[in-house]
């Protein structure tokens, strides 16, 4: 390849990775990674055809300089988990806020189809729940308690297999996001009819509210978790979808890279769910305004921690 051709095929890109570089006060260190690996392909390239060249001068200032960003971004002892939830994760997040919005409407779109159809076709909950659970939870009503389902098994029991199952469903939710975005799209559709559709069940009922005070305790972090797990698989398949100025293979080892970053953000949150629904859901006796309360807790961390924290990170970021 000549060298008029060279620079003009990686000119853009060098100018993003110059403004990544030298403008930028925070580098999140996987992006850094990536783009120091970029530049020294580059590099290496020039230094076999164009030794003697001023783009070769170029590209070995640049990689250099990001040689050393590394090094002095680099962070090490007791702190680095904290930090990373506290403050590079919420800082990286930032930009991906959109794809957690869209990621909600898809959820709440399918939720409303999953009520809509029940209340269209009764036969329809019974579809997508299963014959054994509806007949079970019409027994638990006429018994008089119709929350006996959290009841029954064992809460540590309880507690590991429902957040083990959730982490479970949060990856493949992820993972599909390899496929398009459309592997994505079906678990997200798939939780959401369901949860519609259960909702919709008990409301029917006349059980609208103890439903909604007692599933909502746990389901609050729960339903939000996954709507963040679409939020990572639609980052994932927007690196197969939309590369920008990086080859479609940089893009998605970027994407996917922060995508699992997205998804380790969520396993405290996994972990708290388990605990509410194993340990605390099935206090079904407890005063309506303790629930309120759990439910509002819960409510305002998740809003916090992937809305009200990455904002303010970002904006002090850049009064600096």
């Amino acid at each position: 390849m000549r060298e008029r051709v060279f620079i003009k095929k990686n000119k853009e890109k060098w100018k993003v990775y110059e403004d990544l570089l030298y403008n930028r006060q925070y580098i999140d260190p996987e992006e850094l990674t990536v783009t120091y690996l970029d530049i020294t392909d580059d590099l290496a390239y020039a230094n076999t055809y164009y030794p003697d060249s001023n783009t070769t001068k170029y590209l070995h200032q640049l990689a250099g300089f990001a040689h050393r960003k590394i090094y002095k971004t680099k962070k090490t002892g007791r702190n680095a988990v904290l930090r990373f939830y506290m403050h590079d994760f919420p800082l990286m997040f930032y930009k991906y806020r959109k794809y957690l919005i869209f990621s909600f409407f898809i959820f709440l779109l399918f939720a409303a189809i999953g009520a809509f159809s029940v209340s269209q076709d009764g036969d329809f909950v019974r579809l997508i729940l299963g014959d054994a659970y509806v007949d079970m939870t019409l027994e638990n009503i006429n018994k008089g308690d119709p929350m006996a389902v959290y009841k029954q098994a064992n809460e540590v029991d309880m507690f590991l297999g429902i957040t083990i199952n959730n982490i479970k469903v949060a990856l493949y939710t992820f993972m599909m996001g390899m496929l398009l975005g459309l592997g994505t799209l079906y678990y997200l559709m798939n939780n959401a009819v369901m949860l519609g559709a259960f909702q919709y069940f008990f409301f029917e009922k006349g059980l609208g509210w103890e439903s909604i005070r007692t599933i909502w305790i746990h389901g609050t972090i729960e339903i939000s978790v996954i709507i963040v797990a679409g939020a990572a698989g639609f980052v994932l398949a927007s690196g197969i979808l939309m590369p920008e100025t990086y080859t479609r293979k940089q893009a998605f080892i970027q994407k996917a890279r922060d995508g699992l970053k997205i998804m380790i953000s969520t396993i405290p949150f996994f972990i708290i769910a388990g605990f509410l629904e194993g340990f605390v859901t099935r206090h079904t006796e407890m005063p309506d305004w303790l629930a309120i309360i759990i439910i509002l807790i819960s409510l305002t961390a998740i809003l916090y921690y992937y809305f009200i924290l990455p904002k303010q990170l970002f904006t002090k970021k850049h009064r600096l």
